[in-house]
């Protein structure tokens, strides 16, 4: 599939993002980063780093979105392996060095408004996720309680796991919420949970 400059562009900034930063995903990085012509910046993004960074949010959100629909019917166990699954994958493919793109962006934004749509984001995959657990099994206020702790602990995770540069702490976190899920959906606990 053949990216346009500006898909390409968003999708540099989703990465420098996840691995560096907000402070560190300038539009040189970017472009550097993507290989566009550095015309590219204005003609693309008229409102500056903000604007690239929107585009940025609106693409790691989405795509965290289109992920986690694909379980769309399944058990709630089975949601919340697989949301555990696609983070668990970040922290492999990107060797330790990458995170949410998302969060980088919460915890360093100085912008109301790009703190505004980290929150959008964020609530978005909460209401997303509640759906399918609810789908999967859960009652209405389980499953939007326990997408809040599985959204929130996941980010936790790869956040700790990052720092270790191992996949223990995150694993530790992974088997405590299946055993959590497990427990809501009414399944009795494996003698490894009861341990």
């Amino acid at each position: 599939m053949v990216r346009g400059v500006r898909e390409r562009m968003v999708a540099s900034a989703v990465d420098l993002l996840a691995r560096r930063g907000l402070q560190a995903t300038s539009f040189s990085e970017v472009l550097e980063h993507s290989g566009a012509p550095r015309g590219s910046v204005y003609h693309h993004f008229p409102g500056g780093k903000d604007q690239m960074i929107d585009s940025a949010l609106d693409a790691a959100g989405g795509r965290a979105i289109e992920l986690i629909e694909r379980k769309a019917g399944a058990p709630a166990e089975e949601v919340a392996a697989w949301f555990l699954h696609i983070w668990r994958e970040v922290l492999i493919r990107g060797k330790f060095e990458a995170g949410c793109a998302v969060l980088a962006v919460a915890v360093a934004a100085d912008s109301p408004e790009l703190l505004d749509h980290t929150a959008r984001v964020f609530r978005a995959w909460r209401t997303s996720l509640a759906g399918l657990l609810e789908q999967g099994g859960l009652t209405p206020l389980d499953a939007t309680r326990f997408a809040a702790v599985l959204v929130a602990s996941s980010e936790g995770a790869v956040v700790l796991a990052r720092a270790e540069q191992s996949l223990e702490p995150f694993d530790l976190v992974a088997e405590q919420l299946l055993a959590q899920v497990r427990q809501l959906s009414g399944h009795p606990a494996s003698g490894r949970d009861r341990d």
